[in-house]
Formats: structure tokens, sequence, C-alpha cells
């Protein structure tokens, strides 16, 4: 590729913050073996893993006053053959890198080697690494009631609040349903009580019927209580919402939607 000017250290700080992410990234060893590999001084290896490369790579385009180191480390980063029992990571990384490359003017191919291509604003980059994460769900089959509270969300990549979102969206649904106004596990334990239920999954004629009533409620308190409610009160910085996590979550909201689908309304919701 020639001679590449210096990134600036903002571009180089985001592209390190990617390749070493806590749970899609780089583990500390695969790092060490590629700075190796390269004959790059690695003074660091016991820090965070995004600084230690950050600081790696930083010395060598300050020493050698080009950027080619960053683009060489992508390359065997990013090198297929890497991926063999792991494919799932390698759009993963290629599109987080591709967002922040966009800007600098080169992107990750699918054959994971960087190549020069035009420069492309921040929202460019976000709504094309949003529309992968749009192919993921709608490739699982997730309720269609998932985008309806989430599109403008994924459009932005902003996987924090389009989780948020999309939970809001659970309670709301529940809400016209049983013609509550209520919230959370008030909501929940009112609408699909086993005993004068508003909203009702089976005939409730059984001791299995009730138990899948009584499995739902809980997994719908406890999407409340473990995403939704610390989403709201933790500002994005303190709470971190990986892809993975997203895609999880996004599939269990999925399949709540799909058990209100079949269930039938009692009294006081709307049909």
């Amino acid at each position: 590729m020639g001679h590449i000017p210096p990134f600036k250290e903002s571009e180089l700080a985001a592209a390190c913050k990617v390749l070493g992410e806590t749970t899609t990234g780089l583990n500390g060893e695969e790092i060490g073996r590629i700075l190796a590999d390269m004959n790059v001084p690695d003074p660091d290896a016991g820090i965070t893993k995004w600084k230690r490369l950050f600081n790696a790579l930083a010395h060598a385009q300050n020493k050698h006053q080009v950027g080619n180191h960053l683009i060489m480390f992508i390359n065997r980063a990013m090198d297929p053959v890497r991926y063999v029992s792991t494919p799932n990571l390698l759009p993963i990384r290629r599109d987080g890198l591709n967002i922040v490359l966009s800007l600098c003017g080169y992107r990750v191919r699918e054959d994971g080697k960087v190549v020069r291509t035009t420069r492309e604003s921040t929202l460019t980059g976000a709504q094309a690494r949003a529309g992968r994460l749009k192919g993921l769900l709608e490739a699982r089959a997730t309720h269609p009631e998932v985008f309806k509270y989430c599109r403008a969300e994924l459009l932005h990549d902003n996987y924090f609040h389009a989780v948020f979102e999309a939970i809001k969206g659970l309670g709301q649904r529940l809400r016209e349903m049983s013609g509550l106004k209520t919230d959370g596990a008030e909501l929940v334990n009112t609408a699909l009580s086993t005993k004068s239920p508003l909203v009702a999954l089976n005939s409730l004629s059984t001791e299995t019927e009730i138990s899948e009533q009584k499995g739902i409620a809980n997994l719908l308190v406890g999407v409340f209580g473990a995403v939704r409610n610390p989403v709201a009160h933790a500002p994005r910085t303190e709470w971190v919402m990986p892809e993975q996590d997203a895609i999880d979550i996004f599939a269990l909201v999925s399949y709540l939607h799909r058990k209100l689908d079949t269930a039938s309304v009692v009294s006081g919701g709307k049909v």
C-alpha cells in the first residue's frame, strides 16, 4: 500500500478499541503474537488490551512517522483463517473497524485486507453496520414488534437505546392488551394473573397451562428488572451493551411477543 500518512490519535484509539473490545475483540495473547510478528515493541502487556495496543502502535507511528503499522496489524488480525472456529467474530470486528476506517478513507474487505476508499461520514458508517445488525435480526425471524419500537436507534447502531426502546415496546403492548396503565412487575403480575387474568396465554385449565402463564410472567418481570430498569437509570457510559448481548435480548423480546400473539384478552383490554 506504500507510505500511509500517520493516523490521528483519536482515529488510532478508536480502531484499537474495536480490536481490543472486551467481549468481541482480540485476546491478549493474540495481540502479543501479532505485534511480535510485526517486530513492534510491546512494553505494556499488563494493561487494558486496547490501551496496550494503542501504546504499541502509537509508539511505532511516532517513531517512523507513518500510519502503516495500524494497517499491518489489521491485515494480520482480520486474516479469515484466524476465524475458522469463531466465524461470528469476523463480521463483528470488520464492521466495527469499517466505521472507524471509513472516516480515514480506508475499509476492510471481505478477505480481511485494508484498501483505500472514499471517506464516509459517521452516519454513513453507522448505517452500514446497523444494516448488518438489522439483517441478523431479520435472519432470525425477529418479531415485527421489535423493529417497530427500535428502528430509529438501530439505524444509528445504538444498542443501548435500541434494547431500551424494544423492551419499552413490550410493556406498551401488554398495556394495550390489558387496558392497564401501570408498568413493570405490577403490570405483568396483574395482566398475567393466574386467578383473574386480563391476558391469558391459554385456557389455564391444567397445571401445565398455569405453569406456562406463570413462567412467561416471570420472564417479563425479569426482562424489565434485569435489563429495562438498569438501562433506564444508568448513563450509557456505565451500561455496556455489546452487540451479542443486544441480539440475545432482542431474541428474548421477540419470543415474548410471539407468546402474546397467541394470547387472549379476557376482560378490560383491547382486542
